[in-house]
């Protein structure tokens, strides 16, 4: 059963990896980068590490996708 979820969490972090280095537009990456942080994050629950995945979800799915569309907005605003 273990080894199920992880390869399970294991996909989903692979698939939302691709899907941030095939994303062109920029927006559109920072939120694809959010939901790879989130995968990442239930890999990390899954091989029983919280503290790793509450990082994880604070700055990888909250603060990085935040900071990267802000400089966005102030850099295309030019």
């Amino acid at each position: 059963m273990t080894t199920v979820v992880l390869l399970v969490a294991l996909a989903f972090v692979a698939v939302a990896g691709f899907a941030v280095v095939a994303t062109p537009d920029p927006r559109r990456q920072a939120i694809t980068l959010s939901l790879f942080s989130l995968s990442l994050a239930l890999l990390f629950v899954a091989l029983q590490a919280p503290d790793v995945a509450f990082s994880e979800l604070t700055v990888g799915a909250a603060v990085v996708p935040l900071l990267v569309l802000l400089t966005i907005r102030k850099v295309g605003g030019r």
